[in-house]
C-alpha cells in the first residue's frame, strides 16, 4: 500500500483507523478458533434481513433498508461460516425477495434453529436521533417501543387478505398488541441475554449510542421456538448513521459484531454440556413429577434456574431467599442454582410462576444424563418419547 505524504495528517488517521479495523475483524476469527464451539450435533442460525423485494423498509436520504439488512445479514452469515465448524446458516432471502412476515419465523422454526437473528435498520422524525437498540418479544414499555413494531409490523399491509392471514392483527392497533404479552416467555431470559450480549458489543467494539435491550410486540418474533432478538443497526434517518450503514467498514463492523455476540452466548450453551451437580438434601417440593436429578440422570426433566454467579454460594435457604431444594450447577467458570425437577413441563412452568415472584429472571430449563439441553429440543423429545408409549 502506497501512502502519499500529502495532507500528512489526514492520512494518518485514516492509517489508524484501518489498522483498528484490521484488528477488530482478525480479533473475531482469532477469538473464535480459539474458543472453537464443540456442540455435538451442530448449531442452526436463522439470520433474517428485514423487508425486502416489494417492501423496501425505512428510508434514507440515498438508501433503503431493505438493501441494509441485506448486506449485513449475508456478511455476518459469513463470519459464522468462516468461523464456526458445525454451524449450519439459513437465510431467510439471499437476495432483493419478497418473504411473508409470517413466513420469516416459520422458517426457523420448520429448521428447528437455536437463534433467530431479524436484522433492521430504524428511522425517526428527528434527523439527531442515533443509535442501535436489540429487542426481544414482549409487551412494550412505553410508547416508542410501541411505534418502533408498529413501524416494522405495516409491512404486512403489502400482503393480500392479510387480515385473514394475520388472525385479524392490526399493526397499528394498540389493543393488537395485547396478544403479545405472553409469548415468548419461556425464551424471554435467553433472548435478554443475547441482546445484551450484542449491545454490549455495539457499545464497546463499534463504538454506536447504546440505546438499550427493549421489549416489543414484532410479528416476525411472535411465535419463535427458540431465543430470538430484532436489531436495530442504526438509524437511516440520520445522515451519520446511514453513511455509516450503507458503508463496507460499517456493514463489517455490524456483522462482525453481531456474530461475536452470537458466538460468546452460544459458548456460553455449549459450556453446559460440561457440567457437575450437587443436589440439597433436604427438598421442599411434594409431587409425583418431582424426580432427583441423581437417580433418573437418563431421562429429561426439568428445572427452573433462579441465579447464577462467578463464585459458589453455600447451599441454605437463607442463600436463596428461603428455598430449600436447590441444585448447583457448576459449568466451568460459573455457578448456576436451580430449583425443582419435574419429568412434566407444565408443572415445571407453574413452578417458575411461583418462583417469580421473589426471582423475576427465573426460568425453566431442561436436563438429560447431567447435560442441559436446548429446551425445544427436550420438548420435541418428550413429545415424540410420549408418542412412543
Amino acid at each position: 500500500m502506497s501512502i502519499g505524504i500529502k495532507n500528512g495528517k489526514h492520512h494518518t488517521i485514516n492509517i489508524y483507523k484501518a489498522i483498528l479495523f484490521f484488528l477488530f475483524i482478525a480479533g473475531s476469527i482469532v477469538t473464535s478458533s480459539a474458543t472453537g464451539i464443540k456442540n455435538g450435533k451442530g448449531w442452526v442460525i436463522v439470520i433474517d434481513a428485514g423487508h425486502g423485494g416489494k417492501d423496501p423498509g425505512a428510508l434514507g436520504s440515498v438508501s433503503r433498508e431493505k438493501d441494509v439488512t441485506l448486506a449485513i445479514a449475508l456478511k455476518t452469515g459469513e463470519y459464522f461460516e468462516q468461523n464456526i465448524k458445525n454451524v449450519t446458516v439459513i437465510y431467510t432471502r439471499r437476495d432483493d425477495s419478497t418473504v411473508e412476515l409470517r413466513d420469516r419465523p416459520k422458517i426457523a422454526n420448520k429448521a428447528n434453529a437455536d437463534l433467530f437473528i431479524s436484522i433492521h435498520a430504524n428511522w425517526a422524525q428527528s434527523k439527531s436521533v442515533r443509535g442501535t437498540e436489540t429487542y426481544i418479544m414482549g409487551s412494550a414499555k412505553d410508547q416508542q417501543n410501541l411505534e418502533v413494531a408498529m413501524k416494522e409490523n405495516e409491512v404486512i399491509y403489502l400482503e393480500k387478505d392479510f387480515s385473514t392471514k394475520y388472525e385479524g392483527f392490526d399493526p397499528k392497533s394498540s389493543e393488537s398488541y395485547i396478544t403479545f404479552s405472553t409469548t415468548q416467555k419461556v425464551f424471554q431470559q435467553q433472548s435478554t441475554d443475547l441482546a445484551s450480549k450484542i449491545q454490549t458489543e455495539f457499545r464497546e467494539r463499534v463504538n454506536r449510542n447504546d440505546r438499550d435491550v427493549k421489549q416489543a410486540g414484532f410479528w416476525v418474533l411472535y411465535n419463535t421456538k427458540m431465543p430470538s432478538v430484532l436489531i436495530e443497526t442504526g438509524f437511516i434517518s440520520n445522515p451519520a448513521e446511514e453513511k455509516f450503514l450503507n458503508s463496507k467498514e460499517g456493514q463489517d463492523y455490524l456483522a462482525s459484531s453481531i456474530f461475536r455476540a452470537c458466538r460468546n452466548y452460544l459458548n456460553e450453551i455449549d459450556s453446559k454440556s460440561d457440567i457437575s451437580w450437587k443436589k440439597n438434601q433436604e427438598p421442599d417440593q411434594k409431587s409425583d413429577t418431582l424426580i432427583n436429578a441423581t437417580t433418573a440422570a437418563d431421562e429429561i426433566f426439568f428445572m427452573v434456574q433462579v441465579s447464577s454467579s462467578i463464585s459458589k454460594t453455600e447451599i441454605k435457604p437463607g442463600n436463596f431467599k428461603g428455598l430449600k431444594d436447590i441444585t448447583e450447577i457448576n459449568a466451568q467458570d460459573r455457578f448456576k442454582y436451580a430449583s425443582g425437577s419435574f419429568t412434566d413441563y407444565s408443572a415445571a412452568v407453574d413452578y417458575r410462576n411461583k418462583v417469580e415472584a421473589f426471582y423475576p429472571d427465573a426460568f425453566v430449563i431442561a436436563v438429560k444424563d447431567n447435560k442441559i439441553l436446548p429446551l425445544q429440543q427436550a420438548l420435541e423429545q418428550k413429545r415424540k418419547t410420549q408418542k412412543d408409549y
